[in-house]
């Protein structure tokens, strides 16, 4: 009988010591193949479109560009590739946005090895996979209709891909100068995408606009965050 062949990685991760970590996890299975690593979400979507991967196992925490935008390119570009976040973080709101961007599951950083193959090879199969706090929580709090208390509740506005680059270093603290060196783009262009993400958003400081991006993971952050 042919043996099928391996299922083609990326890993999409900024610390090198975790990449690391989780290729020598996943190549000690014979049935997965680590075909490239990335340490920002620029460089993940420019590899999967040009390694064109089965999985990507991605981190929201990313320099450059984050995980959650990186995922949306990349389901737009390749539907075909499928996107399993790995985070240190598990409030429902990061789950729902991933869901959203069209993720096939969501796994935390404390999950075992033998938790992170399953979830490849599911996924790799067109199922989707979620941690299993994740999966039982997520599965009360519809079933009974519950939404979480004494979170905050923000409008689920829809951002270019330019809008939530700026966006993101805004919130990591960059200057106007920073990001347009960053971007490739004026002081004066990024002045004006401020100016419009504060209108668009109906927030009018740079730490509403921080706590935007961390409530709804543009960057990490622990604001838990339902949406409208």
């Amino acid at each position: 009988m042919k043996t099928p062949p391996a299922i083609a990685v990326l890993l999409a991760e900024d610390h090198q010591v975790v990449r690391e970590g989780l290729r020598r996890l996943l190549e000690l299975e014979p049935d997965i193949e680590v075909i490239g690593e990335a340490p920002n979400g620029r460089q993940a979507v420019d590899m999967t479109l040009a390694l064109r991967p089965q999985v990507v196992v991605m981190d929201i925490a990313m320099p450059k560009v984050n995980g959650l935008e990186a995922t949306r390119r990349i389901r737009e570009a390749a539907p075909e590739v499928k996107v399993l976040i790995l985070s240190a973080h598990c409030d429902d709101a990061y789950v729902e946005r991933v869901k959203e961007l069209g993720a096939a599951g969501y796994l935390v950083k404390q999950t075992s090895a033998h938790t992170l193959v399953e979830a490849v090879r599911e996924v790799a199969r067109e199922n989707s996979f979620y941690s299993s706090s994740i999966a039982r929580r997520y599965a009360r709090r519809h079933r009974m209709g519950l939404n979480r208390r004494g979170v905050a509740r923000m409008k689920n506005v829809r951002l270019s891909a330019r809008e939530s680059e700026v966006l993101q270093r805004i919130a990591e603290g960059g200057a106007n100068k920073q990001i347009a060196d960053e971007l490739g783009i004026s002081i004066k262009t990024v002045e004006k995408h401020r100016d419009h993400l504060m209108r668009k958003l109906d927030i009018h400081d740079i730490a509403g606009l921080t706590r935007y991006a961390i409530a709804t993971g543009i960057v990490e952050g622990n604001i838990p965050v339902t949406f409208e």
